[in-house]
């Protein structure tokens, strides 16, 4: 599987897009592209991720040990609307409030703040038994990412608390893959999709690795 990296600058007027298969040859030149983008002068170094397994270790070690890493909002309230379907499976009614509210817990007042709130929630006695199962995975999901969830923190600091450039990325690079009859080996697609990666992340990123002098293919 293809995994896509962004590095950017706050305001987003700097960006690199990365492509690999194996997640730490993706991570490998992510310091020298950050360094490009001023990482000897910067405050705050920033991950958002989707809290995949590995992820956070593979972008330590060529950035920093101390490195910030955010949950990625959209996914984790995504956990939340998928427990409130198991929960009020075929009430609308019900389900609506209830995820939007434990969402706005989530923004406004953090991870803690929702832990609390699931730990305190009270099933009916007429639930389920898929119900109390996947509270508990949900309660186990952000205790798993508890240091990652403090979103007000982060906005108050001006922070990205989502990852949407980087999906809007995968979603241009995936269009260049999945076209209509096109079929791909692994070695190909990751060609071609960071050959993708180096054009839409910009004309001067692009004209400069075509301006490198190449040695010929073996």
């Amino acid at each position: 599987m293809l995994s896509t990296a962004l590095l950017s600058t706050p305001q987003k007027e700097h960006a690199r897009y990365l492509v690999d298969v194996e997640l730490d040859t993706l991570a490998e030149p992510v310091r020298s592209q950050a360094r490009t983008l001023g990482l000897a002068q910067v405050s705050d170094l920033i991950a958002v991720t989707d809290g995949g397994n590995g992820l956070e270790e593979a972008l330590q070690r060529p950035l920093a040990e101390d490195l910030t890493t955010i949950l990625d909002w959209y996914p984790a309230a995504e956990h939340l609307c998928a427990f409130a379907k198991v929960w009020h499976t075929h009430d609308d009614e019900a389900r609506s409030p209830w995820q939007q509210g434990a969402k706005s817990i989530l923004y406004e007042q953090g991870g803690e703040a929702l832990l609390a709130y699931l730990g305190a929630l009270a099933l009916p006695s007429g639930a389920s038994a898929a119900v109390p199962e996947e509270l508990r995975k949900l309660i186990g999901y952000f205790e798993n990412n508890r240091p990652r969830t403090d979103y007000p923190s982060y906005r108050h600091k001006g922070w990205d608390i989502g990852s949407g450039p980087t999906e809007a990325g995968c979603q241009i690079i995936g269009e260049r893959l999945k076209g209509s009859g096109l079929r791909w080996v692994e070695d190909g697609a990751a060609t071609v999709a960071a050959l993708r990666a180096l054009y839409v992340s910009g004309r001067n990123l692009w004209d400069g690795f075509w301006a490198q002098p190449h040695r010929p293919a073996a």
